[in-house]
């Protein structure tokens, strides 16, 4: 797959999860959800699957909790055999399926990618991905001296994702975040 092709895809798509293992003997699959809560990407019917290049849309016939995790049914997979060629898949999900949110709610593929700049001024870099702890989630942010624009360092920090203590503004449309943060810490 070209380049500007994997760029317009994932303009498109966000990933929802991923089918691990084939469960049982009927076509039953794992899934790893990213989505919070975890059953909630049972709510979408249709799914598009990504195996290396080939995207192929897959209806949701069945799924449940089974033990810590997920399982589901999808149409078309009916022997354990299909379920094993399955196994890997990513889950994707068109962008403009997923649910409208509040005023000051953000999707983490929406922060994916923002500049970071202080209350200053200071470039701190850009927000590479987020992941979730038991306090709050927790942004990424990688500095590139050479980037667009450039940052103070090539430093990777770690902010808190706190709406009106550390995150001040996010611009999406700018493409940028205010943060009060110090760029020593």
């Amino acid at each position: 797959m070209s380049e500007q092709a994997e760029r317009s895809e994932r303009d498109e798509h966000v990933v929802l999860g991923k089918l691990t293992s084939p469960y049982g003997v009927k076509g039953w699959l794992k899934v790893y959800s990213h989505t919070s809560p975890m059953d909630g990407i049972l709510e979408y019917s249709q799914w598009v699957l990504r195996q290396g290049d080939a995207l192929k849309r897959h209806r949701l016939l069945q799924g449940r909790r089974q033990g810590k995790g997920l399982v589901v049914l999808l149409e078309g997979v009916d022997s354990r055999e299909s379920a094993e060629q399955m196994a890997g898949a990513e889950i994707l999900l068109p962008k403009a399926d997923l649910p409208e949110l509040g005023g000051n709610e953000f999707y983490w593929h929406q922060l994916e990618g923002l500049t970071v700049v202080t209350r200053e001024g200071v470039v701190l870099g850009r927000v590479a991905y987020l992941f979730e702890t038991g306090a709050n989630d927790v942004l990424v942010v990688k500095g590139d001296p050479q980037g667009t624009p450039p940052a103070l360092d090539d430093r990777e920090r770690l902010l808190p994702f706190l709406p009106d203590e550390v995150i001040v503004a996010v611009d999406l449309a700018g493409g940028s975040m205010t943060v009060d943060w110090d760029p020593d810490f």
